[in-house]
């Protein structure tokens, strides 16, 4: 039940998420909170490194950011000094809690876990719909593939209300707001485009296909560098199209070694490709744009991945370790994208690395994947066409 406010609140704090795909996972609730609570200023605290991710959000007046390691009793100050009338807190952990109820914030609603109830004002129960991330043994996995026809099987789908999402949503429906899914969302400015482009030295009217290779969380969500280059290889020979390689400072290495490969091969065609490497060379607007550019982008589970679906950007998505209906990027079944899975009866596991034989994401072979792009590229072209009706 929804909670009642007399009168409604008129300065909102919302405790965002750490992470960067989470973080965009959290827009459809801040986007059901701002028509909900139209007059009240809505401040999100988050890490600095995603303060940008923020800027000219229609649901969001201010943003506070913290550092990572920066002390409880730093953060609370901030909190204190804006005078909130009501937090939202969106993470699971005590921590996130004890920020709002350090800062004295009078309301504090969030969903109740172990060690941290006492620190809200209102404790919303666990959603009916939640499906938890379970990450299997390595004796469950072994017992998994060991069993008669465990090739073939997919296991039964967890259905569209189990994503990520819902969980943001459940928490603004208890503040009054609509629950009801509404895709993520990201905004850019005009400028923003023409400034990128012209840095990056990206040649109009080239058509961009995108290639992330990585992934943070770690190497069971990394389909295999050398199929990444296969790609890199084939969109590049389309006529009129090139790539542009994306990746953090992790990636440098796998990035720079597909660039690499990718020329040596490239020297002998009778023309010259455009190939634009831009990865740990980007701020996270620059990255947000340079993903707007792209018609598709073929990239691992990630957090570019969201961005990119938030700004109406294609992608496909080779799923190993994780969920695609669970973690999926924008809403699900949503027919611009293309999920893929093997039929591997470990995934998803939910683990950073395999204990076997990495057959979930070794299982989508460049073929399948080639077919999702050029799907994905042809459904986007006749959306751009209706457009300009």
């Amino acid at each position: 039940m929804a909670v009642s406010f007399h009168p409604p609140p008129r300065r909102i704090l919302v405790r965002g998420v750490n992470w960067l795909g989470d973080a965009v996972m959290t827009t459809p609730s801040l986007i059901r909170l701002r028509e909900h609570y139209r007059s009240a200023h809505i401040t999100i605290l988050t890490p600095t490194k995603l303060c940008d991710l923020w800027q000219h959000h229609p649901a969001v007046d201010e943003v506070i950011g913290f550092e990572a390691g920066e002390g409880l009793l730093s953060v609370s100050q901030k909190l204190r000094a804006g005078k909130f009338d009501l937090a939202l807190v969106l993470p699971n952990s005590p921590r996130a809690a004890l920020e709002t109820w350090l800062a004295g914030i009078p309301q504090r609603i969030g969903y109740a876990r172990s060690w941290r109830n006492w620190l809200l004002t209102r404790a919303v129960p666990t959603r009916p719909g939640h499906v938890a991330m379970r990450k299997r043994t390595p004796d469950e996995i072994r017992e998994l593939v060991r069993r008669p026809g465990a090739k073939a099987g997919f296991h039964e789908p967890d259905p569209a209300s189990a994503h990520q999402i819902h969980e943001y949503l459940e928490l603004a429906g208890a503040l009054g707001a609509s629950s009801a899914p509404v895709a993520p969302s990201l905004h850019l400015r005009a400028n923003e485009l023409e400034t990128v482009a012209s840095k990056f030295r990206l040649v109009s009217p080239t058509k961009w296909l995108g290639i992330n290779p990585g992934a943070e969380y770690g190497p069971a969500k990394r389909w295999p560098a050398e199929r990444f280059l296969f790609m890199t290889r084939e969109a590049a020979a389309w006529p009129e199209w090139g790539v542009i390689l994306f990746g953090g400072k992790a990636d440098l290495l796998t990035v720079e070694k597909i660039e690499r490969e990718f020329w040596t091969v490239a020297r002998q065609w009778s023309f010259r490709p455009q190939l634009v490497n831009v990865a740990g060379q980007t701020s996270l607007r620059e990255l947000m744009a340079l993903l707007k550019l792209c018609r598709v982008l073929l990239t691992n589970d990630s957090g570019p991945m969201h961005v990119a679906a938030a700004l109406g950007t294609p992608v496909v998505v080779p799923f190993g370790s994780t969920s695609p209906e669970l973690t999926g990027p924008g809403l699900p079944g949503d027919p611009r994208h293309r999920l893929l899975k093997s039929d591997a009866p470990c995934a998803p596991c939910f683990l950073r690395e395999c204990p076997i034989d990495f057959r979930c994401l070794n299982g989508i072979g460049v073929e399948r994947v080639a077919a999702a792009v050029l799907e994905a590229v042809t459904a986007g072209s006749g959306t751009e066409k209706q457009s300009e009706r």
